[in-house]
Formats: structure tokens, sequence, C-alpha cells
């Protein structure tokens, strides 16, 4: 009898794997091709908000996973061009993991990215990021700083909520306990 291979399927476990792979081992969780930012645990989305080296290779594993560039050890290798694209996803993928962060806090709403996995981020990286570009998120009502927000012209609130990111690294670090 012969069997029936679904390619899809196929293609699909095969970049799960390239680009989770990695990250299986180094967050002992699991991930699937649709994972998206809200499917993080808070210890993973913790440390992948973090600046510096170690936040930026499991960014590279994943990134250079999923488009199939090699291991993030090979990063320095890339050409200069590759370079580029990986720490570009990678910078626009920091700021959603720490836009999450906040939402997670409830501090923001309508995030615009949320509805993208993150293969999906990734893979379609100009059109995902274009397409969130338009929109930015929203300090929630709730958030004691909302009336100063609110009074803030629509040209001035991303900053002010910028401004607000190493605080909220603070607060979601103490509710985690570390």
């Amino acid at each position: 009898m012969t069997k029936v291979v679904d390619i899809q399927a196929y293609r699909a476990k095969v970049i799960e794997q390239r680009a989770f792979g990695s990250w299986e081992k180094r967050f002992g969780e699991s991930y699937h091709i649709n994972t998206r930012l809200s499917d993080l645990s808070d210890t993973t989305l913790h440390f992948l908000a973090q600046p510096g080296e170690n936040s930026s290779v499991a960014y590279y594993e994943l990134i250079m996973g999923i488009l199939d560039l090699g291991p993030a050890i090979k990063f320095n290798y890339l050409p200069n061009k590759e370079q580029i694209t990986v720490v570009d996803i990678h910078l626009f993928l920091a700021d959603q993991v720490r836009f999450e962060i906040m939402r997670r806090l409830k501090w923001l709403i309508n995030l615009p990215c949320i509805k993208f996995g993150l293969v999906e981020m990734v893979q379609g990286f100009d059109t995902v990021k274009s397409g969130c570009k338009g929109t930015f998120p929203e300090l929630a009502a709730s958030h004691p700083d909302y009336p100063a927000y609110a009074q803030l012209p629509h040209s001035e609130r991303e900053s002010f909520i910028r401004r607000m990111l190493r605080d909220a690294l603070e607060s979601f670090k103490d509710r985690l306990g570390l």
C-alpha cells in the first residue's frame, strides 16, 4: 500500500522544528507553527524582553531557523544584507514582546500584531510590519497615567508608551517574583 504524505503538513513540521527546536531546549516548553506571543509563558516572555546578548541569541535562533539561515552562532558569517534582515526582525519582535508584557500587566490594549504567529511575523516581516505600523498599542484607561496620555496628540502617544517600557519590565519582574 502506498503511503500518502501531506506535503504542507511536512513543510510545516520542518519549519516548526527549525524555528522552535532551540527554544524548546532553551525554555523547556513546547511550541507549534502557530505559536503567538500570547502563547509564550511569562518566564519566556520576560527572558526575551531583556536587553542584551542572551535574548538576542534567542531571537536569532528563532529568526534564522524560520528563514533557514543556519544556527544563531553563524550570524556573524551571514552576508550583510541577511544580517540586517535578521536584526530588523529581531528589533520588531522585541518591541512586540515588550508590548505583550505591557498587555499582560493590563497597561495596554489594542496590540495590532497580537493576531500573528511568530513564524508568520518572521516569514512575512515586511507585510506584517507595514500592516501593524499604522496602528500603535493604546494605554488602557485603567492605567494611572491615562489622563496624561489622553491629553497628548496621537503623534506623541507612541513615545509616551515607549518611555514606560523600563517600568513595565520591572513590574513584570516583580510579578514573577524574580
